[in-house]
């Protein structure tokens, strides 16, 4: 695993910012990490920077201890954070050139430089200050800096806050891209991030962890009822499908009926629209967005 959190605990006065939390992450894996503010994401991180020492707990990189072989756990971490650090006066490459030294890359640099630079899609603007930057742009420079050196592991912190749609696609897709061979764990308060992205999801509140699994599970384990939305070619006898074991409500519009249910009963509806002769155009199983469960599971409803 190239991460792994045991019973991670931190603790600021009497207030618990971390309560044994335990979790892992494996090579290839974008995990995303949720929370509300307050919940301990940051904490977690700075942990796993060797920022700041855990109260009690084990939390290992590439089987390093965070705490004993903080310098190895650098070695193997890129870490971007929500506020990215850059010395704006200073031209792209210059900077990436500076950093690579500031890491110890002192090997062909400049083909390292250059290989990240047009790996993270900076080559057009690699000669301009890096204040002169569009926010977008300014991200792949805070990118290709985390990841000079080759990491096994990244942790981005909101890496496309403030972006705009088009920025926020490019920075998604780069991600996607780095994700195939590293782990990347990813911090962001924008669900549709999550869902497009990550592999899995750990919510954590309080914290706490309080759910971890992958979206489609979690969806479909947060709640108690099923919504089934089904279409027929007409207006069929809603008494009828009342009479299904297991359907609480149905609301329709013309045609289209919304089902709510405690239990999946699709195969009991195709069933008794074939006995019926009911032509069935479609049928559909609703899971609640991510960010409905994120609601349900932090007490924010």
């Amino acid at each position: 695993m190239s991460i792994q959190v045991n019973n991670l605990t931190k603790i600021y006065g009497s207030q618990h910012a971390l309560d044994k939390i335990s979790f892992e992450a494996k090579q290839g894996e974008i995990l995303g990490f949720l929370g509300p503010n307050g919940a301990g994401k940051s904490t977690t991180m700075k942990i796993l920077t060797g920022y700041i020492p855990q109260t009690s707990g084990e939390a290992r990189v590439c089987g390093f201890d965070v705490t004993t072989q903080t310098m190895e756990v650098k070695k193997n971490i890129g870490y971007l954070p929500e506020l990215n650090p850059l010395y704006t006066d200073m031209y792209v490459k210059e900077y990436l050139l500076f950093s690579a030294d500031a890491q110890g890359l002192f090997k062909q640099k400049n083909q390292l430089v250059d290989e990240m630079i047009e790996r993270v899609g900076l080559t057009i603007e690699r000669k301009k200050r890096i204040g002169q930057l569009s926010k977008g742009y300014k991200q792949r420079v805070g990118l290709a800096q985390a990841m000079l050196h080759n990491p096994k592991v990244l942790i981005l912190d909101e890496p496309t806050s403030g972006l705009d749609p088009n920025q926020v696609v490019e920075i998604r897709n780069l991600i996607k891209e780095i994700g195939k061979d590293k782990t990347v764990l990813l911090s962001t308060h924008i669900m549709q991030e999550v869902e497009s992205m990550c592999n899995r999801v750990i919510i954590i509140n309080k914290g706490k962890i309080v759910a971890d699994d992958k979206i489609n599970a979690l969806q479909q384990q947060s709640g108690k009822d099923f919504t089934i939305v089904v279409e027929f070619k007409t207006e069929v006898n809603i008494d009828v499908i009342k009479n299904i074991t297991g359907v609480k409500q149905i609301k329709h519009s013309g045609n289209k009926y919304i089902l709510k249910a405690a239990t999946d009963v699709r195969e009991q509806l195709s069933i008794l629209a074939a006995q019926k002769g009911w032509i069935l155009l479609s049928m559909s199983l609703e899971e609640d967005s991510l960010e409905t469960v994120f609601q349900k599971l932090t007490g924010k409803k």
